[in-house]
């Protein structure tokens, strides 16, 4: 078996190969086992703050147990986690978007340096895991993803008559509202986020050992997965099973149509481009457009009363790939060898009201559209799924805003009415920049009734975001895109089943307003922000960076 770890005992200089002999010595490896064991980098995102990633150096150490029981040898780094919301409602929230691509760039560029011949990545939340897959698919090695899993919701721990974890339904009681945001073990927010959207499309992009990623974080079921995750990643090396095998064109389009019935984070549609872009797959808002048929087949939060632990007992997504199996591509390859036909062929729903059959899908709409319109001809995308009937077509005066910060100081003196729709610009890739999640907004309209009230921005929103909420507005106000030039008063119209967002002003005025016009320009404290805001790339594109 030819490896890459060859290299350290067997370049063309006799001498190297005695000095890195005597290097490796001083961290505990002998040079002469590795020339019949693969090294495994274990890739891992460990963070003492971060709930979604406390446990990984729990897991990794199973990891590592399975790798050298399979026959390898085993070397682990980590990179940063950082946790959305620690950053929320602050200047912090601008790093987080940004540090994707920089994972992304650390693993690879770190991965490459070192002669590893096969890579497990381990993950579990918004940013980290997208920036682990963009690396995956760079580097084109034998690669397997272990998710953090799932944690439990405090709300789980009380006495709910209605058996609920979304925070919707529970207006008016705060301290079991509290509850829906409180996390009570490790793992990730129990809710259809950015983290477990990604950790779910894992499976349906064929990254991880089927049924492992709903497996919640706290569970010893996690611990099994972990080492069997690092026993495959071995028999990856010698079957020569690389990355790039199971990031195929027909894999990406299962993504998104996966997307659309998981009801999954409207940031997907700026992590899976990126990821595509790494496998040297196009891919572009075009592709989400086309999945517009796609039912919303799962009622988990923020779309409905299920959590992730609810989808896990019910199956897993083995069971969501076998009902939606009549939608998908199944003879896309999965690191377990095998297509995934095998996966839903060896799937078993456990709960039909969790995972429900196709025609009794909990929506029959897409959860995510994509609106264009004058305000948005290069598109914008809200959670469809959780936008409420009577708000799917509305429309309302604007109340304007440059910054988070002025938005939420109105919204908290009632300065914002039922009916209106509050812009937020100059919160895109390089307008804020690092096009920071709005949550803060979000759960300030949510927490003063502002059920009627709208809001559209070129920034983006957190999983956990539900309600006539619009973002990703490209092209963004520092692109000179219409948001821009809205004033107070103007009327905007969103229409989700016309899939429209409409700025009521004649092209000729708009022109007018354009005139002599200057972007915002928002300091940014020296270092990567300033490099990230020259190169990065608008949100319909990914936020890549050039």
């Amino acid at each position: 078996m030819k490896k890459r770890s060859d290299i350290i005992s067997s370049s063309p200089s006799p001498v190297m190969n005695m000095f890195r002999k005597g290097l490796l010595h001083g961290a505990g490896y002998d040079a002469d086992s590795l020339k019949e064991r693969p090294l495994i980098a274990i890739a891992n995102s460990h963070t003492e703050l971060t709930t979604g990633h406390s446990h990984l150096n729990i897991l990794a150490r199973k990891v590592k147990e399975g790798v050298i029981a399979a026959g390898g040898e085993a070397a682990e780094f980590n990179v940063p986690a950082p946790c959305d919301g620690v950053a929320m409602a602050h200047d912090g929230m601008r790093y987080v978007l940004a540090q994707r691509d920089l994972i992304a760039d650390i693993l690879e560029t770190h991965i490459r340096s070192q002669p590893y011949d096969g890579v497990v990545f381990i993950a579990g939340c918004d940013k980290i895991n997208p920036g682990m897959m963009m690396a995956a698919a760079s580097l084109d090695l034998p690669s397997i993803y272990l998710s953090a899993g799932p944690g439990q919701m405090d709300i789980r721990n009380t006495d709910t008559p209605t058996g609920s974890i979304d925070h919707g339904d529970y207006k008016g009681e705060p301290d079991l509202f509290a509850k829906t945001a409180t996390c009570s073990t490790c793992g990730a927010c129990e809710i259809m986020g950015t983290a477990n959207t990604f950790q779910c499309l894992a499976e349906v992009l064929g990254l991880c050992l089927p049924g492992t990623s709903n497996i919640p974080g706290w569970h010893s079921d996690k611990l099994q997965a972990a080492r069997a995750t690092g026993s495959r990643v071995v028999e990856l090396v010698k079957e020569g099973l690389n990355a790039r095998q199971m990031f195929s064109e027909a894999a990406f389009r299962n993504a998104i149509k996966m997307t659309m019935a998981i009801g999954g984070s409207t940031n997907t549609l700026l992590h899976l481009p990126a990821i595509a872009h790494a496998a040297e797959v196009p891919l572009g808002m075009s592709d989400f457009e086309k999945a517009d048929d796609i039912p919303t087949l799962l009622a988990v939060s923020p779309n409905g009363p299920y959590g992730v632990q609810d989808l896990w007992a019910a199956g897993g997504m083995p069971a969501v790939i076998q009902r939606m199996q009549s939608k998908l591509e199944m003879d896309c390859m999965t690191v377990s060898g095998l297509p995934l036909q095998a996966v839903a062929d060896s799937a078993v729903v456990l709960n039909s009201k969790v995972i429900p059959p196709v025609e009794e899908a909990f929506r029959t709409d897409a959860g995510i559209a994509v609106l264009r319109g004058n305000l948005s001809p290069d598109t914008a995308v809200i959670k469809s799924s959780g936008v409420h009937e009577t708000m799917q077509v509305c429309s309302g005066p604007a109340r304007c805003f440059d910054s988070e910060e002025d938005a939420l100081v109105a919204i908290a003196n009632d300065e914002i009415q039922q009916g209106e729709v509050l812009v937020l610009r100059y919160q895109g890739p390089k307008g804020s920049p690092g096009m920071p999640e709005m949550l803060g907004v979000t759960m300030a309209m949510k927490t003063k009734g502002l059920d009627k009230a709208a809001l559209i921005t070129d920034g983006r929103f957190s999983g956990a975001t539900s309600g006539p909420c619009v973002g990703h507005v490209c092209p963004e106000a520092s692109d000179g895109g219409a948001i821009a030039f809205i004033r107070d008063g103007d009327i905007i119209e969103i229409d989700i089943p016309a899939r429209t967002l409409h700025l009521a002003v004649d092209d000729t005025e708009l022109a007018a307003r354009k005139e002599g016009w200057e972007p915002l320009e928002k300091p940014v404290p020296p270092g990567f922000m300033r490099r990230y805001r020259r190169h990065v790339r608008p949100a319909c594109e990914g936020a890549i960076l050039d």
